[in-house]
């Protein structure tokens, strides 16, 4: 992994004024191949095992959070690649410069007619939207104006791949924070696509043999988002840390007054450290199940989707019992403990890992 330090701090907030990732930083990404974590190195991607891409994902969101979340989204949109069919993975894939952004809301109807689709449909929340090459969304599917079901009846849901010149943005990310992610909305439609563009993305359809594409898509994305959140919360901690020994050195805390921050700091670390081994443990677990017996026991995945809920509950509890200690400079805009604290706010929110449970 290239060293995180050729990252220029202060492009952080070039970047939310950007409202995208800079293109100082998307060289570098580019070059790393970060949007590509999952992609096989046969097509130009890292072909990286779960276990290390996590590692990867937490240090880029340590570094920036809108940089970490947003190559996560991307190279998670990106690890479709293994249910896509050959011809159309090879045509896209090729490219350097590929980025996939998606959304997981079911906003769009595909309707088969004959050996194509027509798609319509709006989405939310696409994060790197204004630098993708292709997008990836979720419709309904439909055969000459009727719905398939499944077998239990349900309307049958599948998702599509689509180029950057078949969609429309909307300028929809207005938020406090993560403001370099670019999530915006999209659209289609009206739009005419042949039948391989679309894909399912159960590990029983997958089209690769790598086993990255056999591991269950809830506990994958569960994993991916609570290390971005992870890495954002342990970089505002150390940045309230040091502002509270700053404040230090100029109010003269008292001793007590010291201690008490110094064991809330160190209990809640502390508490933080067990819980993020814990969750790592649990995700080499899975993963040695899964290249041994070629199977993840159901308890492991429990494990993991229960510890990635957990790690971000905590994350927001020790946020909230440091904060108070940044004083008045974490509230200042334009600083860097602001926007960190704004990235968390806004991350946190994601509804995947809202309850501890």
């Amino acid at each position: 992994m290239s060293d995180l330090k050729r990252f220029d701090p202060g492009l952080a907030e070039k970047a939310e004024q950007l409202g995208c990732l800079p293109p100082e930083w998307l060289e570098l990404i580019y070059g790393e191949k970060w949007f590509k974590i999952f992609v096989p190195k046969n097509l130009g991607g890292l072909g990286c095992a779960l276990p290390e891409a996590l590692r990867i994902e937490e240090k880029l969101a340590f570094t920036d959070g809108s940089l970490g979340w947003t190559v996560t989204l991307c190279a998670g949109a990106g690890w479709f690649v293994g249910f896509m069919e050959e011809s159309l993975r090879n045509a896209i894939f090729s490219d350097p410069k590929l980025c996939l952004a998606g959304s997981g809301f079911v906003g769009g109807k595909a309707d088969q007619a004959g050996e194509r689709y027509r798609i319509h449909g709006h989405w939310t929340y696409a994060s790197g939207a204004l630098h993708a090459s292709h997008f990836t969304a979720n419709c309904v599917l439909l055969k000459n104006g009727n719905p398939i079901l499944d077998a239990k009846g349900n309307p049958l849901v599948r998702a599509f791949i689509l180029d950057k010149t078949e969609v429309t943005i909307l300028d929809g990310w207005n938020y406090m924070g993560m403001i370099a992610t670019g999530s915006h909305a999209f659209q289609v439609e009206n739009l005419w696509v042949p039948l391989n563009r679309c894909f399912d993305i159960e590990p029983t359809k997958a089209q690769l043999p790598d086993l990255v594409y056999q591991y269950p898509f809830l506990q994958f994305a569960e994993a991916t988002l609570a290390v971005n959140i992870l890495g954002i919360s342990l970089h505002l901690q150390e940045l309230i840390a040091a502002a509270f020994w700053k404040r230090d050195a100029h109010r003269e805390y008292s001793e007590k007054q010291q201690k008490y921050f110094q064991a809330i700091f160190e209990q809640q670390s502390a508490k933080l450290a067990s819980l993020k081994s814990a969750f790592y443990d649990s995700i080499e677990e899975s993963w040695i199940q899964l290249e041994t017996k070629r199977f993840i026991a159901p308890a492991t995945l429990k494990k993991i989707s229960q510890l990635s809920r957990k790690l971000t509950h905590v994350c927001r509890e020790t946020n909230a019992k440091l904060y108070p200690f940044a004083g008045l400079e974490a509230a200042k805009t334009h600083t860097e403990i602001n926007r960190v604290w704004r990235d968390f706010a806004t991350v946190s929110q994601h509804a995947l890992l809202v309850f501890p449970f």
